[in-house]
């Protein structure tokens, strides 16, 4: 349970920001889209939870098996959150290119707005799709599982800063952090930033791996996917691709045909 309740314990904050967002810069909202992503993110708070609470006994299984004992401290926790930063790197990339990923990640992207609430847009299909998987190897290592959901939550909590278009470009952190700059080229759907800077904290993986690319400011950011939903409804909103995937997968002729579509790049609705 620890990412919820380390996420319930900053939701003061995280409201703070988006109220003061909220106040200055208004023409970045629409009153329905935000409690669309409301309703989303307490729904995937729900699935998250339970979740947690059904899969810890197999993670303290798995951990039974570690190649290390790795005592906490300082430095542990530091190693841990960069090696999940990593992972969570090569999570997103493959939410953008595997079609069963893909269908629980595009609730994130599915707004057409970029203020601090869209990081709250999230999909409760995320325990199904089998995000938890890519953290597996931190277990194995011998990172306590407790330890390895607590570095996912901080990097989840540092994610919610970064959705915004209210901070310009941050000089020197640009070329070691993801920044709200990084991430508005992420959510963009133009020509160029498509599918590009997956990084969670560290921008580092995105130019190690060729995935960056430089907000232009003469090529302004247009949000939302390909096929736009033009809905606030959050039900439609998280089963949309699912239902999509699922009818394009049984009118596929033949296994082959079929598994293509489960687990090659998305296509749209």
């Amino acid at each position: 349970m620890t990412i919820e309740i380390i996420l319930l314990a900053l939701s003061p904050v995280f409201m703070l920001f988006i109220s003061y967002e909220f106040i200055k810069h208004r023409r970045y909202y629409d009153i329905k889209d935000s409690l669309a992503n409301t309703a989303l993110a307490l729904m995937h708070q729900g699935s998250e939870a339970i979740a947690l609470l059904l899969l810890m006994p197999f993670f303290y299984w798995l951990y039974g098996y570690r190649l290390f004992d790795i005592e906490l401290s300082a430095i542990s926790i530091l190693v841990a959150f960069i090696l999940q930063d990593f992972l969570y790197y090569w999570f997103h990339k493959a939410s953008h290119h595997i079609h069963w990923l893909w269908a629980a990640h595009v609730v994130h992207h599915s707004s057409t707005k970029m203020n601090f609430s869209t990081a709250f847009r999230q999909s409760l299909m995320y325990p199904i799709a089998g995000m938890w998987v890519f953290w597996m190897p931190m277990i194995l290592l011998g990172f306590d599982p407790i330890t390895v959901f607590t570095v996912v939550a901080l990097n989840l909590a540092y994610q919610f800063f970064v959705h915004t278009q209210t901070v310009n470009k941050l000089g020197w952190f640009e070329k070691i952090f993801n920044t709200p700059s990084h991430h508005r080229v992420h959510h963009a759907i133009n020509k160029g930033y498509l599918d590009k800077n997956f990084a969670g904290v560290l921008i580092i993986w995105d130019k190690l791996f060729g995935t960056f690319a430089e907000e232009d400011a003469s090529k302004p950011c247009k949000y939302g996917i390909i096929g736009q939903l033009n809905t606030h409804n959050p039900f439609t909103i998280t089963f949309h691709q699912w239902a999509y995937l699922a009818k394009t997968t049984l009118n596929s002729k033949g296994l082959k045909a079929k598994l293509k579509v489960l687990f090659s790049y998305p296509s749209s609705a």
